[in-house]
């Protein structure tokens, strides 16, 4: 009779005699692939750059792009925590240029400078950018309307509103010491950039420490599952949108500094730029993954990829052929579109 093995014979994988289990192995290589792969893009581009004119490497050059990161940077962390949840916001360009508007009015009318009582603006901002996410967060949930339409809409209100107060004219901000955030510099960088840098740990802090931030991993995840949980999901979202808003105005703060003014058309763009970022970087528009340290990876991609065509001297028609081109490259990249459904 042919014997069988005996149970406590030792495994290919080195089991132990009493069958203890294998251990858990780590994640497939394709997931691995996948969370690294916008750090890969971001590195290629900077090597094919800097390969193509070596001035793309000077420390002046990166200053420039930080410049220009900041503010789309600030509202691309907005909208992150409103993907996480799988929704969608359209209203950081109207929310931008309402709050930049609001901010240089009031700033003048307090006197015009930051060492009096300009530093008042600030707040104003701030709570005006919480109000029109608060108000973004409750016409989605209270009247349920698709996010990317009550945003949407939001956002058209909120950039009638700049209109109305500006007359369509242009509101200059001249304090020294508020433009100080782009002229004083340490290593070469702009102060903003170092507050920048601090608000970014801010928002992981929220994202990765806070109940908030697992809350909207959470909805995310599964809204049925988080509501059966005891989750109130409702206050979830508006709470995300009203996180959201507060960033958004910190973003316009930041235009106002590099720009020196503010305007109706201060947020344009600010919509592709965000939102690009924030999937290239690596989040799912599904919801459920990615977070603060993908949207940071993703800002960098797009103004690497903005910056380094202009050192290299491509005409602009070329720039955003280019641009559309490399940002689907890098979405392809930097996603696991096999395990998630179709965005619709």
């Amino acid at each position: 009779m042919q014997r069988t093995p005996a149970a406590s014979a030792p495994g290919p994988q080195g089991r132990s005699r009493a069958g203890a289990p294998r251990p858990a192995a780590g994640p497939p290589l394709a997931e691995r692939l996948s969370r690294w792969a916008p750090t890969l893009v971001l590195a290629a581009l900077v090597l094919a750059f800097s390969l193509a004119n070596p001035r793309f490497l000077e420390l002046h050059n990166f200053s420039r792009i930080s410049i220009a990161a900041v503010p789309a940077l600030m509202v691309a962390l907005g909208v992150t925590f409103i993907i996480i949840m799988g929704s969608i916001d359209l209203s950081m360009e109207g929310t931008v240029s309402a709050t930049a508007v609001l901010f240089a009015l009031a700033f003048k009318a307090l006197g015009g400078s930051l060492l009096g009582w300009g530093w008042l603006a600030i707040a104003l901002a701030l709570l005006a950018g919480a109000a029109i996410g608060l108000v973004n967060g409750l016409v989605h949930v209270k009247l349920r309307i698709p996010t990317f339409m009550a945003s949407l809409a939001i956002g058209f209100v909120a950039m009638g509103l700049s209109v109305v107060l500006t007359s369509g004219d242009i509101v200059r901000v001249d304090d020294d010491t508020f433009r100080a955030l782009l002229f004083v510099r340490f290593a070469d960088f702009p102060l903003m950039f170092y507050v920048a840098l601090a608000l970014v740990l801010v928002a992981w802090f929220i994202q990765r420490n806070t109940t908030l931030g697992r809350n909207f991993y959470a909805v995310g995840g599964g809204e049925d599952l988080a509501h059966a949980s005891g989750l109130n999901v409702k206050r979830v979202r508006v709470l995300g949108f009203v996180l959201a808003g507060v960033f958004y105005a910190i973003g316009a703060i930041f235009a106002v500094a590099r720009g020196g003014m503010a305007e109706s058309l201060t947020g344009s763009n600010y919509m592709f730029l965000a939102i690009t970022s924030v999937v290239v970087g690596g989040t799912s528009l599904m919801g459920g993954n990615g977070g603060v340290w993908n949207t940071v990876v993703g800002v960098l991609i797009v103004n690497v990829i903005n910056n380094g065509m202009v050192v290299i001297g491509l005409p602009n028609y070329v720039q955003n052929g280019v641009l559309g081109v490399l940002v689907i490259l890098a979405v392809v990249l930097s996603t696991n579109r096999r395990s998630s459904a179709l965005v619709k």
